[in-house]
């Protein structure tokens, strides 16, 4: 994939300095850091996608793989599933049907709730993801583009950004061990 070269400006700069010029003072910080952040994900994404296309899997369907390999039986409810990506039911629905019909995934029955389902992870799903994680590790994840300290800066903030968005809580103290 050629990567274009580079702008000789910065648009998202270029946009909040437009913003700013048009007496858009108390919107510009904050239209500068969502367009930012919506623009790294383009990149990351498309990272992710480079790597992940030798393996014809698209990042949603790798992450139900990755989220059934790290389970201890490689089974979970379809609402956990659901619950763990954070991504609306319909989505994860159409995702596992796609598992199931390139065989990486089955759907079963859940034993105690006749409404619900199971996906479970296949021996060929469970080799496609082990696969492309080695791929995602060494091409996009151990070098993101960003130093350690600065990496870890980001996630920080991020996940200041999603906490006050009531995206998660913090757990609960741990009482102190006996």
């Amino acid at each position: 994939m050629a990567r274009p070269r580079p702008l000789p400006i910065d648009p998202l700069a270029e946009a909040k300095r437009q913003w700013l010029a048009h007496g858009w003072t108390d919107a510009a910080e904050g239209m500068a850091v969502v367009t930012s952040v919506m623009r790294a994900q383009q990149l990351l994404l498309a990272r992710v996608d480079a790597a992940l296309k030798p393996f014809q899997v698209t990042f949603a369907r790798y992450e139900v793989l990755r989220l059934l390999a790290f389970s201890r039986t490689g089974t979970l409810p379809l609402s956990s599933v659901v619950a763990r990506l954070q991504v609306h039911a319909t989505s994860v629905t159409s995702t596992a049907e796609r598992l199931v019909r390139d065989g990486l995934v089955r759907r079963d029955p859940h034993p105690h709730d006749g409404r619900a389902a199971l996906l479970t992870l296949t021996d060929s799903g469970r080799d496609l993801v082990e696969r492309a994680t080695a791929a995602l590790n060494t091409e996009v994840f151990s070098s993101p583009g960003l130093d350690a300290d600065d990496a870890a800066s980001l996630v920080g903030i991020v996940a200041r950004l999603r906490k006050n968005a009531g995206d998660f809580t913090d757990p609960r103290p741990l009482p102190d061990p006996l």
